[in-house]
C-alpha cells in the first residue's frame, strides 16, 4: 500500500492494522542527541488510549510504546527509530457480520473498490487505531520543536452545538475534561448532550483548535510546499477530519480587504508584529512569526447502533446496527492526533528551510 509515508527530510513510515498483531512507526531524518525515552512518547499515547471515559471505546489497551531502533542511552543515534505497540484486545469477532455489506460512513466500499478486497475487522488500516503511529512519531517531533521553544496546544472547541467560551477558559482545564474542552461549563454541558445521544444510539461530532506559538517567520515554502498546505495536508489525513481552516478562514469570504488585511508595526523591542492575525501565521505559504492557529472539523461516529440503511454485496438493501466497541464521539482523543501531525509537519518544513538562505549553509560548514 503507497501513502503510506509523510514527509521530506523528517519522514515518517506507518504500519499496522486495528486488528493485526501491532501498530507502528519508522521515523527517518531525526538528528542525532535527541534526548528521548519510552516514557517520553508513552505520555502522549496515554491521551489517545481507549477505555479511559465512558465516551470512549471501552476496548482496553495498555498502548504500550516498545522501541526497536534509534535509540542508545536516552539519545537518538541519527539512524532510523523504530517503534511498536502490541495489540492485545481484539474482538474480531464482533466484525465478522460486516464483511457482507458496507457500513454507512465507512470505507468499506471504497477499500473494496480500491483493493478488490478489504481487512473488515474494525477497518483494517482505516481504523482511528493507526492514529498510534502518529501520535508515537509526534512525540519525538515535538521534543525537537521544545528544543527551539516551539510549542503546539489543541483543544476541543466544540462539540455538536456547544462551543466554549474563550472568557470562561484555562489551558489546565484541557486534561482535565473528558472532552479535553478548557472550559469546563462548555464539558459539563457537551457531558449531558452526550449521555442524551448514547441513549438515542447516536453519536455527534465538533471542532478542535490548535495554536502554535514560538514559530519563527520565514519557514515553508512558497508554492507547493507552502506550511499551511503542508499542514493540512497531515490534518485532513487523520481520518476523522473533514475540514481545516487557517485564521479567521472561511470568515473572510464576508470581509472586506481593509478589515481582513493584518496591518504589521514595530513592538517594543523593534520587532515586526501584526495588529491583526486573519491570517493565522500563514502569508504566502510561510511564517509569519506570529501565532499560527488553524481549526479541524471532526465528523461524528460513524459506528452507530442506531438503525440505518444500506446494501451488501450480493445487491439488497439492509437494516443494520453497527456492533462492537466504538467511540460515541471521536473529537477528545484526537486532540493529541491533531497535536501530533502539526508538530511532525513543522520539524519537517524547519529542516527544509535550513538550506533556504546560503549564509545558513556557510555558518553550518564554517
Amino acid at each position: 500500500m503507497s501513502g503510506s509515508i509523510y514527509g521530506n527530510i523528517f519522514k515518517i513510515s506507518t504500519w499496522g492494522e486495528s486488528h493485526g498483531k501491532g501498530i507502528g512507526v519508522v521515523i527517518d531524518g531525526c538528528p542525532a542527541g535527541l534526548t528521548l525515552n519510552e516514557e517520553m512518547v508513552q505520555a502522549y499515547l496515554n491521551r489517545r488510549r481507549p477505555g479511559q471515559t465512558k465516551y470512549a471505546t471501552p476496548r482496553k489497551e495498555n498502548d504500550t510504546v516498545q522501541f526497536l531502533s534509534g535509540i542508545f542511552e536516552e539519545k537518538t543515534t541519527g539512524t532510523p527509530i523504530s517503534m511498536v505497540v502490541m495489540n492485545t484486545n481484539q474482538q474480531s469477532g464482533d466484525y465478522s457480520e460486516i464483511a457482507s455489506y458496507y457500513r454507512p460512513g465507512h470505507a468499506d466500499y471504497s477499500f473494496d473498490e480500491k483493493y478488490g478486497f478489504r481487512d473488515y475487522r474494525g477497518g483494517g488500516r482505516s481504523s482511528g487505531r493507526e492514529t498510534i503511529s502518529r501520535v508515537a512519531a509526534g512525540a519525538v517531533a515535538k521534543a525537537i520543536l521544545e528544543e527551539l521553544g516551539i510549542k503546539i496546544c489543541a483543544y476541543t472547541k466544540s462539540i455538536g452545538n456547544i462551543t466554549i467560551d474563550y472568557e470562561n477558559s484555562n489551558p489546565d482545564n484541557i486534561l482535565i475534561s473528558p472532552f479535553a474542552m478548557p472550559d469546563l461549563k462548555a464539558s459539563n454541558a457537551a457531558e449531558q448532550m452526550l449521555d442524551t445521544k448514547i441513549k438515542e444510539l447516536d453519536s455527534v461530532g465538533g471542532v478542535i483548535e490548535c495554536i502554535v506559538t514560538g514559530m519563527p517567520a520565514g519557514i515553508g515554502e512558497p508554492v507547493f510546499d507552502k506550511l499551511d498546505a503542508n499542514i493540512g495536508k497531515a490534518i485532513l489525513s487523520i481520518g476523522a477530519v473533514k475540514g481545516i481552516e487557517f485564521g479567521t478562514g472561511f470568515g473572510v469570504s464576508t470581509l472586506t480587504g481593509s478589515e481582513n488585511n493584518d496591518s504589521f508595526y514595530y513592538d517594543t523591542e523593534g520587532k515586526v508584529a501584526k495588529k491583526t492575525n486573519h491570517a493565522g501565521g500563514i502569508l504566502g505559504g510561510i511564517s509569519d512569526g506570529s501565532e499560527i492557529i488553524f481549526r479541524a472539523a471532526i465528523k461524528p461516529t460513524p459506528s452507530i447502533a442506531k438503525t440505518q440503511e444500506t446494501i451488501n454485496k450480493t445487491g439488497d438493501t439492509i437494516s443494520v446496527n453497527i456492533k462492537g466497541r466504538h467511540d460515541p464521539i471521536i473529537v477528545p482523543r484526537a486532540v493529541v492526533v491533531v497535536e501530533a501531525m502539526t508538530a511532525i509537519a513543522l520539524v519537517d518544513m524547519l529542516f527544509m528551510s535550513m538550506t533556504s538562505k546560503l549564509d545558513n549553509v556557510v555558518k553550518f560548514f564554517k
